[in-house]
């Protein structure tokens, strides 16, 4: 007995040693966290695309032919800096190279004065013309090239402008489509009938970029799918490109006011149209095409919206897709309560209450007409899109830190949520039963994202905050968004993660939400997702997934990062088992990291705006993901009832 007293004690003061290091930790970013707090309650943080964004700000300047050559040459060094050793650019930090990425990036560097004989640039046209050239890129970026001349009109799909006068009943309608769709696509409209041409003043080319000279290429438009349904929409496309020009001016000045009212109607001020970068670039020319004066209150508008997202980063310029405050808030405010930080999370509550859009119906309502609003956009100001994902976070937050004080804010939220869902029984992030697969085979969409389908992670966070507020008043959608869960999961038990990398951010948004339903977390079909998770735990305690899982299921060599770390802890303790060795390994994991300020050190991308094509790095996720889990997990240690008690 004596023995085993002498073995047990050095465990027993290792234990509480680590607990009290892990106390004054949590202690310590809560205090960072706070410290990053705006003087009017919110918390933003950077938001990182590829180099594209930047890459196209540089190319609309040119369009317009109004360069700024400071602003022009900080943002070039911004695009170097990202370039691959191969010469490419990659759609995340460490990809592998792009080529519509690469073909922006060499084009907005020679735009910027890049000789093009130098290492840098013959290495890019190098790997490019490996690729086929740019005649290879996607739509977007050949879209890129016809405003310039570069490729002739018929490089891209046709684009009738007339598409805005369609019923509602026909196949393609514009309330079929996802609002990033709807914002980008309506000035592009008017683009592709007006045939548009930029000033671009340097007069400069890429044909170096072409494998067979522009207009001598002989397809540019492919089938985006492989599928029988892709090759009738190419038929279509080929009967569109003869029937398009002897459309009668009557009706094609019908349908260009249309698109015009369309975006000067949401327009959103210095937020721009849909708060998100290539939707208020194509607004910009589209205003200037429609012969709009550069001193106009709407050109102004949306020109400062634009600029408003410029960032300065180590001597570089970027520019931001589009800002990220709720989003940023919401999460934040959901790991300050974790540490008990209650008084800043309450500046930061009242901020989002005030932004909570209560008097204007958006798109939306197309589908639900007679539904009242009470979502929250993801950026500042973005009324027309509030965001279902957004919402159901803030609801979570405010319930959780005073249900009185945010009643009202409460309930029309979730009134809200609750009448955002589909007939599936998910969720989508901004509107509901946008299901409409076939249009993913028209040419346009060779991204493969024109629509915003119900997905497990949206859905779970709707059924954990329905559940966490209300689980009787809202039973029936909290039933249907469960079934939803149960028919999404993956084979392996995993859930896929539409919204962040990938099927970890998937599996602790599912379980999380399953849990606050009230689910048995020990039946099994929970427990395959639990192992899943166990399983996909690395050597050193933390949990890693590179984006190339998207392309590739399989892939899952990747080392361990905070934010991803934070998730798979997250998920364990919400699917009870906060006492399991992998929760304890991983919490040991977060603790040794490496920390630089109020983040850990993450150079990984681990935010998806659309799979495989456009990734994020939201540069908040390794400053709250991290410090929640390890102030969750402290809490369950030290509690006589060790259950998570959130939707979240």
């Amino acid at each position: 007995m004596k023995m085993q007293s002498v073995q047990s004690q050095p465990n027993e003061t290792l234990l509480r040693v680590d607990a009290l290091e892990r106390r004054a930790l949590i202690a310590a970013q809560a205090d960072a966290l706070r410290g990053a707090q705006q003087d009017d309650g919110h918390f933003v943080f950077h938001l990182e695309a590829d180099s594209t964004i930047p890459s196209e700000y540089i190319l609309l300047q040119h369009w317009l032919g109004d360069v700024d050559d400071a602003r022009q040459r900080a943002i070039a060094n911004y695009i170097r800096a990202r370039q691959n050793d191969d010469g490419s650019w990659p759609l995340f930090e460490g990809g592998a190279g792009n080529i519509s990425a690469s073909v922006k990036a060499y084009w907005a560097l020679k735009l910027s004065g890049a000789d093009p004989e130098s290492q840098l640039m013959t290495r890019a046209r190098g790997w490019i013309l490996e690729q086929g050239g740019a005649a290879t890129a996607n739509v977007f970026t050949r879209f890129s090239m016809a405003l310039f001349g570069q490729v002739p009109w018929r490089a891209v799909p046709v684009l009738p402008v007339e598409c805005m006068l369609l019923p509602k009943w026909f196949p393609f309608h514009l309330q079929k489509i996802a609002y990033w769709s709807r914002t980008v696509l309506v000035p592009l409209l008017v683009l592709y009938a007006r045939r548009a041409r930029g000033v671009n003043p340097s007069g400069l080319r890429i044909d170096e970029l072409f494998v067979t000279p522009p207009d001598e290429h002989p397809r540019y438009n492919i089938n985006p799918t492989g599928r029988w349904v892709g090759s009738a929409f190419l038929g279509l496309d080929r009967c569109l490109r003869v029937i398009e020009p002897a459309v009668p001016a009557i009706i094609r000045s019908r349908a260009i006011g249309k698109a015009e009212t369309f975006v000067l109607e949401r327009l959103n001020g210095e937020n721009g149209l849909g708060a998100i970068f290539p939707a208020m670039a194509n607004a910009v020319m589209m205003l200037r095409v429609l012969g709009y004066a550069d001193d106009h209150p709407a050109m102004t508008a949306a020109c400062d919206a634009l600029d408003r997202l410029l960032t300065n980063i180590d001597r570089e310029l970027t520019c931001q897709p589009c800002f990220s405050p709720v989003w940023d808030t919401g999460l934040t405010a959901h790991a300050l309560l974790e540490t008990g930080q209650k008084e800043t999370t309450k500046k930061a509550l009242d901020w989002l209450a005030a932004r909570q859009i209560l008097d204007r119906k958006g798109d939306w309502a197309a589908t639900r007409p007679e539904l009242e609003p009470g979502g929250w956009a993801f950026q500042y100001d973005n009324p027309a899109y509030p965001d279902v994902d957004d919402t159901a976070v803030v609801a979570m937050a405010m319930h959780r830190a005073d249900p009185d004080r945010y009643a009202l804010n409460i309930e029309r939220a979730c009134d809200w949520l609750a009448g955002m869902q589909s007939r599936s029984g998910g969720w989508g992030a901004f509107d509901a039963d946008n299901e409409y697969h076939y249009l993913n085979a028209i040419p346009f969409a060779d991204h493969g994202a024109l629509l915003d389908p119900p997905t497990a992670d949206v859905t779970a966070r709707c059924v954990g905050a329905l559940a966490q507020v209300d689980a009787d008043r809202y039973a029936g959608s909290i039933r249907e968004g469960v079934s939803f869960l149960r028919k999404t999961q993956e084979a392996d038990g995993s859930w896929f993660g539409r919204w962040g990398a990938n099927y970890v951010y998937g599996t602790w948004s599912a379980l999380s939400g399953l849990n606050a339903a009230g689910e048995d977390m020990w039946q099994p079909w929970i427990i395959r997702a639990v192992d899943w998770l166990e399983t996909r735990q690395n050597h050193d305690g933390g949990w890693g997934e590179g984006l190339e899982s998207y392309a590739d299921p399989a892939a899952d060599d990747f080392g361990s990062t905070p934010s991803q770390t934070a998730w798979a802890i997250l998920a364990l303790m919400a699917a009870g088992r906060w006492d399991n060795p992998a929760v304890a390994r991983g919490a040991e994991w977060l603790q040794a990291a490496p920390r630089d300020g109020v983040r850990w050190r993450e150079p990984a991308f681990t935010g998806v705006g659309f799979p495989r094509v456009f990734y994020l790095k939201y540069h908040g996720y390794s400053a709250f993901f991290p410090l929640w889990a390890l102030a969750r997990y402290q809490k369950l240690t030290e509690s006589n009832a060790p259950e998570v008690p959130w939707g979240l």
